[in-house]
């Protein structure tokens, strides 16, 4: 099984919380919006600790510093393919449009024997909660009510009709509670 590690950034500005979220780079993401973002994250290997990967793909993604402050376990979740992936959160604020991507070569295009080299996120920005969860792969939204429910923020109350994903996640809470079965796929 992967499993990947990933931090969520997040900040209050007028009033509001919001999260940095990246969009995915290479040809396949470039004009696709809507569940073409993640919160900063990458694979580990078995036996890796997966804080110590967050914190280096944090670093890879996008070429910042962490913010410092006390990480906070939003727990782990399964996407349909099987791969896990576990995050944290952490409160911080970062220039979202000064970010630099390490790169990735993947085969394009498909089936054509040419590599080609792409930023792995070709984007960042700050959103609130309900814009976030519209962007992100689908079952990344569970960490959006994770962080609310840790921070006591009240979600808009038509929050699971509005994205239609927090209330389909496999998963374990950061307490290791397990949370209502997700049936979705993952574009990665």
């Amino acid at each position: 099984m992967k499993q990947s590690a990933g931090l969520l950034v997040y900040r209050r500005k007028n009033g509001q919380l919001e999260v940095l979220i990246a969009h995915m780079g290479g040809p396949f993401h470039a004009s696709k919006d809507a569940g073409h973002w993640s919160i900063p994250k990458g694979e580990y290997e078995p036996g890796e600790d997966p804080k110590a990967a967050a914190r280096r793909e944090f670093k890879e993604e996008l070429a910042k510093g962490i913010p410092d402050g006390d990480w906070q376990e939003l727990g782990s979740i399964k996407y349909k393919n099987g791969k896990q992936v576990s995050a944290w959160a952490v409160e911080g604020d970062l220039d979202a449009d000064s970010i630099k991507s390490n790169s990735v070569e993947i085969e394009w295009p498909p089936r054509s024997g040419k590599k080609q080299r792409f930023p792995e996120i070709d984007r960042a920005g700050w959103f609130d909660l309900t814009t976030a969860a519209h962007k992100l792969v689908p079952a990344q939204a569970e960490f959006l009510r994770r962080l609310a429910e840790l921070l006591n923020v009240e979600l808009p109350a038509p929050w699971n009709a509005r994205q239609g994903r927090a209330d389909k996640v496999d998963s374990t809470g950061p307490a290791g509670a397990p949370e209502p079965k997700v049936d979705q796929g993952s574009l990665f």
